[in-house]
């Protein structure tokens, strides 16, 4: 009778450790659902037009502290995609869009060629990028900065060297990298 008694007690123990567990994986499983991320679903559909634009920065002097100052612009991806230091110096060259920042590359100015060496971006400007005003000393500082700053936005770039019609220069005969 006392063995009876005791297979009983441990059969009901059992039921209720086997019920419990299975109610306690249940409750982990409803909760995981519950914390899972659901989709984002736009409020309005993206066009394809949006999906292919990429914001870049652009860096240009501030016409009153004459400090640099990033602008972005929104771009199609596909004119940034196959040369995107030739589009990036080109809308250096083009100048800012707000009113409070001043153009920096000097007038007429063209890109010849531009290559990727490494981790470092030569670009071939024509000789009237040398044009720039030599009264204001800060004036070489803030084009180099304004290039360098925009180019190493991209992720392949940390260093920029100018050239003057293909050969080097003595005004820059650095390589340039960016500083905060």
């Amino acid at each position: 009778m006392k063995n009876k008694k005791i297979g009983i007690i441990f059969l009901v123990i059992l039921i209720i450790v086997l019920i419990g567990g299975y109610l306690v994986i249940q409750y982990v499983k409803n909760k995981e659902e519950k914390t899972m991320v659901e989709e984002y679903i736009p409020e309005e559909e993206i066009t394809e037009d949006q999906a292919r634009q990429t914001i870049v920065s652009l860096y240009f002097p501030s016409k009153e502290t004459n400090e640099l100052n990033p602008e972005a612009r929104l771009i199609d991806i596909k004119e940034i995609i196959n040369n995107p230091y030739e589009k990036l110096i080109n809308l250096l060259i083009e100048g800012p869009k707000n009113d409070k920042n001043r153009k920096i590359i000097p007038d007429n100015a063209k890109l010849n060629k531009n290559y990727l060496e490494g981790d470092c971006v030569v670009l071939d400007f024509s000789s009237e990028f040398l044009n720039y005003s030599k009264e204001d000393e800060n004036e070489k500082t803030n084009l180099i900065n304004s290039i360098v700053n925009t180019l190493t936005e991209l992720t392949e770039v940390n260093q920029v060297k100018i050239l003057i019609d293909g050969n080097e220069n003595s005004e820059f005969n650095e390589i340039y990298t960016r500083k905060n």
